[in-house]
């Protein structure tokens, strides 16, 4: 939770390069690449899956033939699951449970 915090306050203040080791040559000498791998990142983790790029979307944009989202939400904490109790089925007398597949969860279709 505090890194996520972290994360979005120097996204929100464009200083992702702060949070590049300090300590290690090559992610210094490649901070710029850091930095744009931070912000696919992020563009990955959107809350609202229609947001999300699609696989090849993020090898455009790796390959360098797409640029990366601007509007973009940088509040990553995926929605409480609902409270599913576990219910007996008369009929067969066995326990069902129902689980949720979220959008925050499991990527729609694009």
């Amino acid at each position: 939770m505090h890194l996520l915090d972290l994360f979005r306050k120097n996204i929100e203040e464009d200083r992702l390069l702060d949070l590049v080791d300090k300590y290690s040559e090559g992610m210094q000498l490649h901070g710029a690449e850091v930095v744009k791998m931070m912000r696919l990142v992020a563009w990955c983790l959107q809350n609202d899956y229609t947001k999300r790029p699609s696989m090849s979307m993020v090898v455009k944009v790796l390959e360098g033939a797409m640029n990366i989202e601007s509007d973009l939400d940088y509040f990553f904490l995926n929605p409480p699951l609902p409270n599913m109790r576990a219910g007996v089925d008369d009929q067969k007398e066995h326990v069902v449970v129902a689980t949720p597949l979220l959008p925050s969860i499991l990527s729609g279709p694009r």
